[in-house]
């Protein structure tokens, strides 16, 4: 498989956003490994738990409820959140504060006890990310999800990406394109499908010397709908 030059990519991207320097001004970038490192549990786990609730509904609605989810779940500190009862999370997930739905509540525990048994091991789940091996990412979307609750699909990438680590996602428009190009040929979180598009990325990455994030986005800038 001959895969396509980052060249010619991000000069298709150019074209369609009228040129280069209106191509950089929509691109954002990853965080810093140390930077990574140095983000509290607390945040990791609200972040996955905000991304488990947007699942399935619109976004916005979850944002404006989300001081709610902050005081009623302890500002997602992990020991309080795990001495709960199971009483209490059915209580909790009954409160009108927030969007009532109990499955997704026990994420919560769920998450927040892989992350504890990771901290045990790596000091913070924030280290534990940063020194994951970059060539392998989507090794870690496969660990969040096996370990995690809820956290397969997009849900857990998007919450990656959302902390500031450098990976790619697979929106539609990214997905649509590796299906164009013949990269992606079996079901988007099939092991197959996640690796190929992890070597193609690799592969742009040691052409161009940019992030993961960065290449995502120029992609689904250079074709699609940019969604």
């Amino acid at each position: 498989m001959v895969i396509e030059r980052f060249s010619d990519i991000y000069h298709r991207a150019c074209q369609r956003q009228g040129g280069k320097q209106a191509l950089e001004s929509l691109l954002h970038s990853p965080l810093s490994k140390d930077d990574i490192a140095s983000i509290p549990d607390d945040r990791w786990l609200a972040a996955f738990t905000m991304k488990v609730f947007q699942c399935g509904i619109q976004w916005k609605i979850v944002r404006d409820k989300w001081p709610n989810f902050e005081a009623l779940f302890f500002q997602f500190r992990l020991e309080p959140l795990l001495m709960q009862p199971e009483e209490a999370w059915e209580e909790k997930a009954k409160d009108p504060s927030i969007i009532r739905y109990l499955p997704k509540v026990m994420t919560i525990p769920a998450n927040a006890q892989m992350m504890l048994d990771i901290r045990l091991d790596h000091g913070s789940f924030g280290e534990w990310v940063a020194q994951w091996p970059q060539e392998r990412i989507v090794d870690l979307w496969l660990h969040l999800k096996k370990h995690g609750k809820r956290l397969g699909g997009n849900t857990g990438p998007y919450a990656l990406r959302q902390m500031g680590v450098d990976t790619f996602l697979m929106t539609k428009d990214v997905e649509a394109y590796l299906r164009a190009t013949n990269i992606v040929d079996s079901g988007r979180e099939t092991k197959r499908a996640l690796y190929a598009a992890n070597d193609a990325f690799n592969e742009w990455q040691a052409q161009s010397g940019r992030s993961f994030t960065e290449i995502s986005q120029i992609i689904a800038f250079s074709s699609g709908d940019l969604r």
